[in-house]
């Protein structure tokens, strides 16, 4: 009692106790932490702590020492391959596959004389120098240009279907795998009948585009070496299309690409939701707005005379003051709407009212619909590469 006393009366110290007080609680956390830490590292050294395989450091960052795959990216390849456009801002795309899968059955069912079915795989955006890295080879790469579109393609046959083409065309067995000869050249039998297949996929295509813009494809050449069928730079971003034929037992990949140079001179078609549509233009409006133009009122003036005179003259101008006239008594009168002159007359007079006589065919200005459109066609040819 005498010592809390002491310290009450005692300011100061009493400070110093309390000082002291937090002083040893501060030191006792900190004491518990280091222990907390020592734990864990001693826990870690018993065999929490492993280090990553080569393999699972490819699989973080996406990247693996085989064949580039185009379908699965993770990682950092996907953060780069992030910036790759996507072919869903070209919705009419999948529209004109579609329609093609349906067109190449029918057309492959007549070629091969077989039970053929043609299915869309997948429609991705890709870099061109990936693609060509990962095509399997053997494999026949077809050059083909659409001449409308001033561009080139390309078109890849994998050997599973160039064998099982072969062999439906010649007669060969069903459920009997061909032999294949690894690292010999195609024939020429060969090679003619796989330029028989695209010409066919080719023709298709044609006819799938049609109801969008008028291209023809023709093969330009026909390579085995994807280092020679280069038609774009290896950065640049192109459309892929895998179609899947299936002849019962055998069968195989075509491969479709089309860099985006060549299709964006029907790139504001691809980005139509559906077929037709014409993104607000009404036709019935514009009848009933031109119908309603026709109909309205407006007001126009005879200027018979302008001159141009001083400020000063025009202050000084008073009640009673004349102007003369610079003009002849048949000159003509020009008839204006607001500031655009629209004919010109002969000033006179019917009954008690000073009347005008048209002497001039009216000025028709040429803003017509036919006018914007065919200013929009030579805005976009400009604009084209």
């Amino acid at each position: 009692m005498a010592g809390n006393d002491q310290l009450s009366q005692d300011p100061a110290a009493a400070k110093a106790v309390a000082a002291d007080d937090i002083t040893g609680v501060m030191a006792a956390q900190w004491a518990a932490m280091v222990e907390d830490d020592r734990r864990q590292a001693a826990s870690g050294k018993n065999g929490s702590e492993r280090v990553l395989s080569q393999e699972e450091i490819d699989n973080l960052l996406g990247f693996s020492v085989g064949d580039t795959n185009l379908d699965d990216n993770a990682g950092i390849r996907a953060i780069i391959d992030s910036a790759m456009v996507s072919y869903e801002r070209l919705p009419m795309l999948e529209i004109v596959f579609d329609r093609l899968v349906r067109l190449l059955t029918t057309s492959l069912r007549n070629f091969t004389s077989d039970n053929v079915e043609v299915s869309l795989d997948r429609i991705t955006s890709v870099r061109f120098g990936d693609y060509v890295n990962s095509i399997p080879l053997p494999a026949v790469l077809a050059v083909f240009k659409a001449h409308e579109w001033d561009n080139f393609g390309l078109a890849t046959v994998d050997a599973s279907l160039i064998y099982a083409t072969i062999d439906v065309l010649l007669g060969g067995g069903r459920g009997q795998v061909s032999p294949r000869a690894e690292g010999r050249p195609y024939t020429t039998i060969e090679t003619n009948l796989v330029q028989r297949l695209i010409e066919v996929v080719l023709a298709d295509a044609e006819q799938a585009f049609r109801p969008l813009s008028q291209v023809a494809f023709s093969i330009d050449r026909l390579e085995t070496n994807p280092r020679f069928a280069a038609i774009s730079r290896p950065a640049n971003a192109a459309i892929l299309v895998r179609l899947r034929v299936d002849m019962e037992d055998r069968g195989g990949n075509i491969e479709l690409l089309l860099p985006y140079a060549t299709i964006e001179p029907i790139r504001d078609v691809l980005l139509q939701m559906f077929m037709g549509e014409k993104f607000g233009r009404d036709p019935i409006w514009e009848s009933h707005l031109a119908t309603e133009i026709a109909q309205a009122q407006i007001a126009v003036d005879a200027v018979l005379y302008e001159a141009e005179i001083p400020l000063r003259q025009l202050m000084k101008l008073q009640v009673g003051d004349t102007l003369p006239l610079d003009m002849r008594a048949d000159a003509l009168v020009a008839v204006r709407c607001g500031n655009v002159t629209l004919t010109e007359g002969r000033m006179g007079r019917v009954g008690d009212r000073v009347a005008i006589r048209v002497t001039k065919n009216l000025r028709k200005p040429n803003t017509t619909f036919a006018m914007f459109e065919k200013a929009d066609e030579r805005t976009k040819a400009t604009e084209a590469p």
